[in-house]
């Protein structure tokens, strides 16, 4: 039997990965490159806006609504861990956790667009500016709210008893969505109130 057809079998034997995982690899790859490119237009378009206001003039810093957004992935990668142990009770209270905390920013995105658009006069169609900001991170924010969509689905079938330990991989493909998101908001907050500014 030649070297081709035969079979390698030993203990380092190779098996595919769970297809959910590759599916949202691919998925994520995508979003960046889109991502990306919004970032590119906000950078390249910073600072050449002929009218006001200018992102020093209007934007504060979302600090805290930041650290709850990333304090959301500890809490998802924690309820991973507990669904994996069979820990529903944990896992349920995790996830509401980090259902809250993303909750939590975007009701503070929610209250800075309410200002902008209502005590400083940004709009989307104000200048460059406006149109590059709200793009970008109205993207985020669209991504965030699908996000809270699917762990809001989540948590109701657990609630019916319906999640357990035989769907640990189905949470873990959500969970990297979930991470995927908060990495994107550590680009998107250093582009726009750090460097764009």
């Amino acid at each position: 039997m030649s070297a081709i057809s035969t079979p390698f079998s030993g203990p380092g034997t190779w098996t595919l990965p769970y297809r959910g995982k590759v599916a949202m690899a691919s998925l994520i790859i995508a979003e960046a490159a889109i991502f990306t490119i919004f970032v590119v237009a906000y950078l390249f378009y910073v600072g050449k806006s002929l009218s006001g206001p200018t992102p020093t003039e209007v934007l504060e810093t979302p600090i805290f609504y930041t650290i709850c957004l990333l304090s959301s992935s500890l809490t998802i990668h924690a309820a991973t861990k507990s669904i994996a142990r069979d820990k529903v009770g944990a896992f349920l209270a995790l996830l509401s956790l980090t259902i809250f905390l993303g909750g939590l920013f975007m009701y503070g995105t929610a209250k800075e667009w309410h200002r902008l658009i209502y005590e400083k006069g940004l709009t989307i169609s104000t200048n460059l500016f406006g149109t590059t900001y709200y793009s970008l991170v109205g993207l985020h924010a669209f991504h965030v709210t699908a996000g809270l969509a699917m762990l809001g689905i989540v948590l109701l079938f657990g609630l019916a008893r319906r999640v357990g330990q035989a769907q640990t991989q189905r949470v873990e493909v959500l969970a990297m969505y979930w991470h995927f998101v908060d990495a994107v908001w550590v680009v998107v907050f250093t582009v726009v109130y750090l460097l764009g500014r």
